[in-house]
């Protein structure tokens, strides 16, 4: 086969024209005989016997040329991408396909060609750094909730209140008769949490143990089961008991209970410095997306939409897999947003032309910097994998490839280059009140409680365990190329 034309449409496509050969379709044409000739029946043969070109007379010639067309078109489209040295996203077009009587084959598609990025600045790019300090409401946040969660719970002799928790059994009816799941025995409820719908908790306040009470409520329009939204509800609750928690006094005996520490000064004085490393961590964090935002913005190239829609095709389907973890897929998350698909995917556009902009332009610096990884930079990567995945070095060599880690420590080294290079500014005044946050992915798992200093060298361990395969690129900016995934 060979290529007898390749237009450029613009930056974006490229149309190309391959010929294929008589013999090289029929090689094609035997091998979809071969696979189809048991299912064809010629009367005075066995299944599978018939020759070819009996079939081909009694069915037509073309009985077996879509089937072989199938076989060849991955080869003819990879072949003019090869000849032509284009570098393409996403999957061909066919936009023609000729049979000529002699049985060669012109086919004629399109492909999606891979942005050529330029970048304005990349050098001395100004953003935002916020300042790294721990308010001290924020130490005695964490003393308060710890020194809840060493509360002593006892049976209180009197009406319940906020906070207290109550032992109840109860059960629901919708006009009269009882629902399913609306019942429960020996159910323990903290009120004022919201576990419940709207008014459930408020009406208990005040019961006693041994108390019975018929709370009237609506549930919400909103509710996550569908038959049960909007509808009046009897709930019959009997309580059994109220306990109360009874807070540990905020002393050197409670720090004694609760760390390494002797004194309650010496364990609030840790409290803050995991904070400060918190902090540290989350200001660098900001302001090194700060800096790759304004990268984005310096970065011009013309991404055609299947490079655009294959990345957003690929954070459906990670935020699919957290989903399933929770026992949702991706359509129940949809409706609780009260959205779908389409509108869900629109909204992620300026995103994902976001990181793809940035991970072109950390792919030019690369080779307007001439960057390159060492021998020794590249087995401590494969060793780095191997250390967090807790397997040997030879079997994460077999499985990533060497193209992929030269291009991600590309991307790492890149990335370095621009954050070290970037000038931090002070936030404005009415900017400084405000705490830097981290995103959280759909479907992420809270953040574990804080540590105290006696764990703090187990959570810098977790820290560094739970970033991804390239966490020091972007803390994983996925690759231009990655997000094309179709090249």
């Amino acid at each position: 086969m060979n290529v007898t034309s390749c237009e450029k449409k613009d930056n974006k496509t490229a149309e190309l024209s391959v010929h294929v050969t008589a013999e090289e379709f029929d090689v094609a044409l035997e091998e979809s005989y071969k696979k189809n000739r048991n299912q064809i029946v010629i009367p005075g043969f066995r299944k599978g016997k018939a020759p070819r070109k009996l079939i081909e007379k009694m069915y037509g010639p073309s009985i077996f040329y879509n089937d072989a067309l199938d076989m060849i078109l991955p080869a003819v489209c990879s072949h003019g991408v090869t000849e032509e040295n284009l570098r393409t996203v996403g999957y061909p077009q066919i936009l023609d396909v000729n049979i000529a009587d002699d049985k060669s084959v012109t086919v004629k598609y399109s492909v999606d060609l891979y942005p050529e990025a330029t970048v304005k600045d990349y050098k001395g790019l100004r953003a935002v750094r916020e300042p790294v300090t721990v308010d001290e409401s924020a130490v005695d946040g964490e003393l308060a909730a710890m020194q809840l969660k060493s509360a002593r719970i006892q049976t209180a002799d009197r009406p319940a209140a906020n906070g207290d928790t109550v032992i109840i059994d109860f059960e629901g009816f919708i006009d009269g008769k009882p629902f399913e799941g609306g019942k429960a025995e020996d159910f323990e409820l903290t009120l004022g949490s919201k576990a419940f719908i709207p008014g459930f908790e408020d009406q208990l306040n005040g019961v006693q143990a041994g108390e019975e009470r018929e709370l009237n409520l609506v549930f919400p329009e909103e509710y996550h089961e569908e038959d049960l939204a909007g509808k009046p509800v009897v709930f019959k609750v009997k309580v059994k008991e109220v306990k109360e928690k009874i807070l540990p006094e905020l002393d050197d005996e409670f720090a004694k209970d609760v760390s390494e520490f002797d004194t309650l000064e010496e364990y609030k004085a840790s409290i803050r410095e995991n904070l400060l490393k918190e902090r540290q961590v989350s200001v660098d964090r900001a302001f090194e997306e700060a800096v790759l935002q304004k990268l984005a913005e310096s970065v011009e190239a013309d991404i055609p939409e299947s490079m655009i829609n294959s990345y957003i095709d690929n954070q459906l389907n990670n935020m699919a897999q957290q989903l399933s973890r929770y026992g949702m897929d991706i359509g129940m998350y949809f409706n609780m947003l009260g959205t779908n698909e389409a509108s869900f995917r629109e909204n992620m556009r300026p995103g994902a032309i976001n990181q793809i902009k940035i991970s072109l332009g950390l792919e030019k610096i690369a080779e307007l910097e001439n960057l390159e990884p060492t021998e020794e930079e590249i087995e401590d990567y494969y060793k780095e994998i191997a250390d967090s995945y807790k397997t040997d070095v030879d079997t994460v060599k077999s499985g990533i490839d060497r193209d992929s880690v030269v291009y991600e420590l590309k991307m790492r080294k890149a990335s370095k280059l621009v954050i070290e290079s970037a000038v931090p500014e002070e936030p404005k005044a009415e900017e400084k009140a405000e705490e830097p946050k981290e995103e959280k992915a759909e479907g992420e798992e809270a953040p574990a409680p804080k540590k105290t200093r006696k764990t703090a060298k187990a959570a810098e361990e977790t820290d560094e365990k739970s970033e991804p395969e390239a966490k020091k690129t972007t803390r994983k900016k996925k690759s231009a190329e990655d997000a094309a995934k179709d090249e």
